[in-house]
């Protein structure tokens, strides 16, 4: 008798002793839209996260968890998501969203039952239905979507990771003190937010950048200094104790292998490393060496995992992926008002007057084949490897939105994943970031140079002639606010800290990389263009109020009350982690220290001299104003 072979003819292994692991990283992040608009942009886009992904992915978890499966993935809440779906504002006007969307489809079911469209009109219930179900979840989580996420992660089911606190793109960020700022205070919204600190990071845009001389890649100008040295991502990362981030395909194929110390505090049965290969190259962890592993050799070293290539262009493209499936809901093409959706994919590049009608129990149908799809292109990846030492790993990392929002079938895909690899003996396993580095040991150290996800590989996303003027702005405000954090004076009056810390905060606003990656896509450039002009005159007259504290007008008091009610995110933020030095490090026992309200005391002995020769040479006063 044939042994059963229903992942495309494989033999199958005995998945009790995985063979090879998938991990799966699911990033889930918005801008801060909060009190910044409605629709077409706005917190409409919170509400439709929320309905559409992750009240549905809870739904997924919870039907795993019924069944006696855990979805073993890493799942980033970035915290200016946490900050959104916390906020009273959002929790308040969600149930009014879904009320509507529950109308509107009422609505359409009425008009279509009076065309004799019956088919619409089932599509139409289909509609009322998801939307109601999204109301009661919602209502019986209390109003808290972390709440739900927060108890899987307590029961081992994910692992949730953390962000830079706004979204910051790290290789363009302009001091060492605003990445280590993104830094630090995404792992205290964490900790707040879900009560344990984390250990591995989502890097925005999968932006690295390594230690080196850096110089403002924007036109010179009084207000920027000369090329200087800065920290590389890995160092702030490791500071602040995480012990994991992920980039993408290109940077561990271009980098460079270096001598690879011991993992601190682990046996050195595990720390030796696996021996390289071309076909494992991108199917394990590495340490990230470089200046910072160099310079000290106590410090923390912090892992990195690879994206995987071809699963993800599977999983991503409109093109020739899952999502552009004729059987799937099509995106773009809805019915008005209520902007609910009727029609299919149908086929690429078909006109929206083309688009058939959509039907749920065949989507369904084409979840399942590729979901199996999916799991076979595992197995080919790993394959070579599964006669190593130690197991491979595929790192599958994709924005969290496209699953439910942009592909409305993600979340049943993602299902059907995890019901395959627990159900059929194919020897992969489900594993998150931290689980795989307890167990199995890094493939080496490594060096790897600047780069992104982002098309070219490079920062052009985020830094081209159409965006380049939104640095100009940016580097001189982060100059500004370091120089004031470090002064101190803001601690000695109520009035003080408060335009202070709203300056941090409108900081990092200014500092999101949505802003540039919209311009640039032209996906919502006006609305992106608004914000960042809004966040610049915001942080212009906190600036002006800071130089001018002892004779505010009340016109000047009402409008920081104003600025503070609107830009209502990080209330416990600490401007001392913008003074010039600041770090967060780790003490003997592995955990980085709580840093008090008051501002972190710098510790002389901790000192970068490199970076305080730099610091040495900037001038006191950075004006600001347009290009």
């Amino acid at each position: 008798m044939k042994t059963p072979t229903p992942l495309g003819g494989r033999p199958l292994t005995d998945s009790t002793n995985p063979s090879g692991y998938l991990s799966l990283t699911l990033h889930a992040h918005l801008p801060y839209v909060v009190n910044h608009g409605t629709w077409p942009h706005g917190i409409e886009w919170l509400h439709e996260a929320a309905a559409e992904t992750y009240l549905p992915l809870l739904c997924v978890l919870r039907n795993l968890e019924r069944d006696g499966i855990a979805l073993h993935c890493n799942l980033n809440l970035s915290p200016v998501l946490l900050e959104q779906l916390a906020h009273p504002v959002f929790q308040a006007e969600f149930p009014h969203y879904l009320e509507r969307k529950i109308t509107a489809a009422g609505e359409d079911e009425a008009y279509f039952n009076t065309t004799g469209e019956q088919h619409f009109a089932e599509t139409a219930r289909f509609w009322h239905s998801f939307f109601s179900e999204a109301l009661s979840d919602f209502e019986a989580l209390g109003r808290d979507i972390i709440r739900g996420f927060r108890e899987f992660d307590d029961k081992g089911m994910i692992e949730l990771i953390t962000c830079g606190a706004t979204h910051g793109y790290m290789p363009l960020l302009g001091t060492d003190e605003s990445l280590r700022a993104q830094v630090r205070l995404a792992v205290d919204t964490h900790e707040r937010h879900l009560g344990k600190r984390p250990r591995g990071i989502w890097i925005p845009e999968c932006g690295y950048r390594p230690a080196g001389k850096w110089a403002y890649p924007v036109p010179a100008t009084e207000a920027l200094p000369e090329a200087f040295e800065r920290i590389g991502v890995e160092q702030a990362l490791s500071e602040s104790g995480l012990e994991f981030f992920l980039v993408d395909t290109h940077l561990i194929e271009e980098s460079a292998r270096v001598a690879s110390p011991y993992d601190r505090g682990k046996p050195r049965a595990q720390s030796v490393p696996v021996p390289q290969a071309a076909y494992r190259k991108l199917y394990q962890p590495y340490y990230v060496g470089g200046a910072y592993a160099e310079k000290d050799s106590k410090k923390r070293l912090v892992s990195v995992f690879p994206r995987d290539p071809r699963t993800g262009l599977q999983v991503w493209s409109g093109e020739s992926g899952y999502p552009g499936d004729p059987a799937y809901l099509d995106f773009h093409k809805k019915r008005w008002p209520g902007g609910h959706r009727y029609w299919r994919v149908t086929g690429s590049h078909i006109e929206m007057d083309k688009k058939e009608p959509y039907y749920p129990q065949q989507a369904a149908e084409r979840v399942h084949s590729h979901a199996s799809h999916f799991v076979q292109l595992i197995w080919e990846a790993l394959e070579c490897s599964f006669g190593d030492a130690f197991p491979p790993v595929l790192s599958a990392p994709f924005d969290a939105e496209l699953f439910g929002h942009w592909w409305f079938e993600g979340p049943q895909w993602i299902e059907a994943v995890a019901r395959i690899l627990h159900n059929y003996p194919a020897g992969i396993a489900m594993i998150t970031g931290s689980e795989y580095l307890d167990r199995y040991p890094r493939g080496g150290s490594i060096t790897m140079h600047e780069g992104s996800w982002g098309a070219e590989g490079t920062n052009h996303v985020w830094m081209n002639p159409e965006t380049a003027w939104t640095y100009t702005q940016l580097y001189p405000a982060e100059l500004y606010l370091r120089e004031v954090c470090t002064a101190g004076k803001w601690r000695e009056s109520e009035l003080g800290t408060r335009i202070v810390q709203q300056m941090c905060r409108e900081l990092l606003l200014l500092e999101s990389s949505d802003w540039q990656f919209l311009i640039t896509t032209g996906a919502a450039r006006d609305y992106a263009e608004m914000r960042f002009h809004d966040h610049h005159e915001e942080f212009n007259a906190l600036k002006s109020m800071w130089e001018s504290i002892d004779s505010l007008s009340e016109e000047q008091l009402q409008r920081l009350a104003a600025i503070e009610e609107r830009d209502s995110l990080f209330l416990e933020i600490d401007p001392g982690y913008w003074a010039a030095g600041a770090r967060e490090t780790l003490n003997s026992g592995g955990e980085a220290p709580r840093i008090s309200g008051a501002g972190p005391k710098i510790d002389e002995n901790d000192r970068d001299p490199v970076e305080d020769s730099t610091l040495s040479k900037l001038p006191k006063f950075i004006p600001t104003g347009t290009p």
